[in-house]
């Protein structure tokens, strides 16, 4: 009991220790089960292990194969999770990179790795490929710690998220793949087709024949109970077949039939079909699936912690000893400095980025759960059989778990540094409250090449704002959502927008000092309209308008207007007349260099030719006031964004 409730607290703590020095979890947790498993036998009195996670006749949690069996669903259940999180519409903005990367990336690491293990640390064939397949996932419960406190440009940190989230599958499934090939040829395999073929070329047929039908099979029956499960879930959710307060444990019973079911029709399907029943949920418009997705989060938090010290308690000190040499070095160097860039570069040919937003990709590629679990499991399953090599398998990744993961989290904000996509001004705009105001706010500023994400915690709003293809996010900013969001990087203004003044302050208290370096700012109430006193004008998006009135004109004239001004009188006079108009809002002024600022909060003005005034409403009637004119002749005409 002391050492199930020890696993339990030191697993939490080391969350807490990450949550604290903002470092992955992975590494205190691997660090904690190599100290109570393997490390622990040197410094106990008996000899004997701390925690033991398989039971030997005097100590131990698991009998037999009953800790695999725990591996797996527990690997089974955060594959559902991180399917939950892949929003198809999300994927298709990051661009063609991304696919790439899960393609192209993944076969450059498969073979690239599988060749140097092959010729650099002597493994046969089939344990070096095998290597090389687990540890192509990288991983987002690692890449996200890392890359929350390091200020990227947005497309990179989208990058590299979604590669983490969608590569752990695919890394999945290719381990699955091999192991398979492995087990049908190996002496306790399924079946020993080369026996049965006789020797020869007989036997090589028969052989990848064998192999690739059970392939097909995997692949075929792990996405048909995945589809099958993720839509007996939201049928029965939709039509309130399961009552609220079972959803939860109900849906993870779901998920622990299907993984079961589909193992049992084709052995190792389980992992792909609840990563597909993730996806086909996290892509429906299931109501409650923020609540699912809550659960499934604390869950998998809960079960990573278990299972990482549990593994790496698993690793004896001879494994650990089979591994520390030289070529072990020299095989994660290759990895490191050279397979991962060549992936990377090989991927992003022909894309936006820049060659040193390439270079930082290539740097930052930690692994994580799935490997080291898949890992643990596989080789313990190909040492039983007696397959060459197998012992290696194990302490060889999670040496590069271990490696990867310290290197990155301790090096990757120095190396953005260096290579110059380290943002050292946070341009971006968070606008709190997606109502008809802010999205033509948003649309105007997104024009002018700001980084804008609306946040509310009304979905319909955000679904119009995606329809205009703004950045977006359901979100309540009572909860911890937004601080976890590394896709926020680069925001660094706040304006807080809602009709509800406890929330606009609310927002600008919590958030101000993370995503308002530059600037926050949120609407006067409509007390504060009448009084118009003890205003704090730096904090205060409009000194003349508050939510209502923003709304009405909106209603009315739902477009933004430009109008071009050379001179601080011309200046002053356009923006009296302005605001002398009950159906115009003044909102911003903008130099010739495209630099915007709020004009309410201005004291001071600058007026260069090529400046603009940029307001809210109805199109006034400058004919009195000389302005600038464009190059034609004509007045400018007004930036006009229906919403």
């Amino acid at each position: 009991m002391l050492e199930l409730a020890g696993i339990i607290i030191l697993g939490i703590l080391a969350q807490w220790v990450a949550w604290k020095f903002k470092i992955p979890a992975i590494l205190p947790l691997i660090l904690i089960g190599l100290f109570v498993g393997p490390i622990s036998t040197l410094i106990s009195e008996d000899g004997k292990q701390w925690i033991q996670p398989i039971w030997n006749q005097d100590k131990g949690f698991f009998p037999g194969e009953s800790l695999f069996y725990f591996v797996s669903l527990a690997i089974g259940i955060i594959l559902f999770e991180g399917g939950l999180t892949l929003k198809l519409g999300e994927i298709k903005k990051v661009g063609g990179v991304i696919g790439k990367l899960i393609s192209l990336g993944s076969i450059v690491t498969f073979f690239g790795c599988g060749v140097s293990a092959y010729y650099i640390f002597g493994l046969s064939w089939e344990i070096s490929f095998l290597f090389a397949a687990l540890i192509i996932v990288t991983g987002p419960t690692v890449i996200t710690p890392i890359l929350r406190n390091i200020p990227l440009k947005k497309d990179v940190s989208a990058v590299l998220k979604w590669e983490g989230i969608l590569i752990d599958p695919i890394g999945a499934l290719v381990a699955v793949l091999v192991f398979g090939f492995i087990t049908v040829n190996g002496p306790t395999g399924l079946e020993n087709v080369a026996l049965e073929e006789g020797a020869g070329h007989g036997a090589s047929g028969g052989y990848t024949k064998h192999a690739l039908l059970e392939f097909g099979k995997i692949a075929v029956i792990g996405f048909a109970f995945g589809l099958a499960g993720g839509f007996a879930l939201y049928q029965a959710v939709k039509r309130k077949v399961i009552p609220h307060y079972l959803l939860n444990v109900g849906s993870l019973s779901l998920v622990l039939l299907i993984f079961v079911l589909s193992d049992l029709f084709a052995h190792e399907s389980g992992l792909l079909a609840v990563v597909v029943m993730g996806m086909y949920l996290g892509n429906s418009d299931l109501p409650n699936l923020k609540e699912l997705l809550y659960f499934k989060e604390s869950l998998s938090v809960l079960l990573i912690s278990i299972l990482f010290i549990l593994l790496a308690a698993n690793i004896s000190l001879d494994d650990l000893l089979l591994v520390a040499n030289y070529k072990t070095a020299i095989l994660f160097a290759l990895i490191i400095f050279v397979i991962r860039p060549i992936g990377v570069f090989l991927s992003t040919i022909g894309s936006s980025l820049k060659t040193n937003e390439k270079i930082f990709i290539s740097w930052v590629g930690p692994r994580g759960i799935v490997a080291a679990g898949i890992a643990s499991l596989f080789g313990t399953k190909l040492v039983e059989m007696g397959v060459e090599d197998a012992e290696f398998i194990t302490p060889l990744v999670f040496s590069v778990v271990l490696v990867t993961v310290l290197l990155n989290a301790t090096t990757a904000r120095l190396v953005a540094k260096l290579v110059g996509v380290f943002l050292k001004e946070s341009e971006g705009v968070m606008i709190v409250g997606g109502s008809r105001v802010s999205r033509l706010i948003a649309s105007y500023l997104q024009k002018n090449n700001r980084h804008v994400v609306l946040v509310d915690s009304n979905r319909t709003n955000i679904e119009k704002a995606l329809d205009l293809g703004l950045d977006a996010i359901v979100a309540n900013i009572y909860s911890d959502d937004l601080t976890e969001n590394i896709e926020l990087n680069d925001v660094g203004y706040l304006l807080a927008m809602t009709g509800n003044d406890e929330i606009n302050r609310q927002a600008m208290s919590r958030f101000g000092k993370q995503f308002g370096e530059n600037g926050t700012f949120r609407l006067m109430t409509s007390e504060e309209l009448l009084k118009k006193n003890t205003l704090k004008t730096e904090e205060v998006f409009s000194n003349t308008h508050d939510y209502i009135r923003f709304t009405e004109v909106a209603r009315d004239y739902p477009s933004i207007q430009e109008i071009a001004i050379d001179s601080e009188s011309k200046f002053k006079k356009i923006l009296q007349m302005i605001r002398d108009n009950k159906d115009a809002i003044p909102l911003f002024i903008k130099d010739d260099q495209g630099h915007i600022e709020l004009l309410d909060t201005l004291t001071e003005f600058n007026i260069e030719p090529g400046s603009l005034i940029a307001y809210l409403g109805k199109p006034i009637d400058f004919e009195d006031v000389v302005i600038a004119t464009n190059d034609d002749g004509q007045l400018p005409k007004a930036e006009n964004t229906d919403v």
